[in-house]
């Protein structure tokens, strides 16, 4: 296991185009970090940096607390595990497992001990004496990350590795990963596109946008607690909706295009009488609203995406907003317009001009990666 410590790091190519913008993290011996963010975020260009792959402009990055900017890839212990798996198509699966060690001038009778072991692991004994071609791409992935593990580096890096598997695929490798990570213990950082992946998979997620840090933290206060729009609309299953609205201090209140008026909550800043703000509530945060229910409003609906478990109702409010709630599959809806209503504990208040979260009325606070 390996502490890695990424301390104001930038890439920038051509000395124009800034991939990455001053980056600082600090990742600790055996945590599982989850990268995530949308295309062209600079993800997998971070993670390029950290293995060696590419050289940063700026910056140091530390294993160990030493600095490896000018130490050669293949001698910073680190062991990758690719979107599109690498692997060799003339060997068998045990040499494609093997050759890593071989290279290092591991003894043979080790290297089929530890081959073996991790075959056994991943469930891919049977298949040691076949080549890719023979192999679905479940398996092909399986052997990649074996190949990794068989190393037992100090750190792991995943490069969107279930990105070509498809869902149901998808499901059963992520269970794999985890199941892996919790009894190997070993450093992981994860890059991904699916923040499903980052959700379920990381004891704690980084979320890049436009090569910058948005937010780091757990899987729970970046869902509680996002620091602004983008950080909210990135994390969470279903859409959330996000509802124009007007401070007014003197009557300690907010007015919502909905046509309902909200109590001030806590501020995390200074606002102005008149400020232009956004209300943020969770798809599955929407319920129906029983007659007389506090802070209901209607929904107009457009089309339901029916789910299974839920229906998804899209829709648009009275003020031609755009909505998105989730029902339960059971419930009993007319077809052309809902009640829904909402919990204040799970809104949060966003600044129209910055989109900063300014607010919540929740109470929670930070505190380290969780929210007390």
């Amino acid at each position: 296991m390996a502490t890695v410590n990424i301390q104001s790091v930038s890439k920038t190519y051509d000395a124009k185009q800034a991939v990455l913008s001053d980056i600082n993290l600090s990742i600790q011996k055996g945590e599982f970090l989850a990268i995530v963010g949308p295309s062209g975020c600079g993800k997998s260009t971070l993670l390029r940096l950290i293995a060696g792959l590419e050289k940063i402009s700026s910056g140091s990055i530390l294993i160990n607390e030493q600095c490896v900017n000018t130490i050669k890839p293949s001698e910073r212990d680190m062991a990758m595990v690719f979107q599109n798996y690498a692997l060799y198509p003339h060997m068998t699966v045990f040499n494609n497992m093997a050759y890593g060690l071989k290279m290092r001038k591991i003894p043979a009778l080790e290297i089929k001990r530890r081959v073996e072991e991790t075959a056994n692991m991943l469930k891919i004994t049977e298949y040691l004496q076949r080549k890719p071609s023979d192999l679905s791409g479940g398996q092909r992935q399986r052997v990649a990350m074996g190949r990794a593990i068989v190393r037992a580096p100090a750190v792991y890096l995943f490069d969107e590795p279930l990105s070509n598997l498809d869902a149901s695929l998808r499901t059963s490798m992520r269970h794999e990963i985890k199941k892996l990570h919790r009894k190997l213990q070993i450093t992981s950082i994860y890059v991904t596109h699916d923040q499903t992946e980052a959700m379920t998979l990381a004891d704690r997620i980084v979320i890049l946008n436009k090569g910058k840090i948005e937010q780091v933290g757990t899987p729970y206060a970046l869902y509680h607690a996002p620091v602004s729009r983008f950080v909210a609309g990135f994390t969470g299953h279903y859409p959330v909706n996000f509802i124009s609205a007007t401070i007014r201090l003197k009557k300690e209140k907010i007015e919502t295009n909905l046509g309902i008026e909200l109590p001030l909550p806590t501020f995390d800043c200074n606002v102005e009488e008149g400020q232009s703000v956004l209300i943020g509530i969770r798809a599955e945060h929407l319920f129906l609203a029983k007659p007389g229910a506090l802070l209901g409003f209607t929904i107009a609906i457009d089309f339901i995406d029916a789910l299974g478990a839920d229906k998804l109702i899209h829709g648009y409010s009275s003020a031609g907003e755009e909505l998105v709630a989730r029902i339960a599959e059971e419930e009993l809806i007319d077809e052309q317009q809902i009640k829904v209503t909402f919990s204040l504990n799970n809104a949060l208040l966003f600044s129209t001009d910055t989109e900063q979260r300014i607010g919540r009325w929740n109470d929670a606070k930070k505190t380290g990666n969780q929210i007390a």
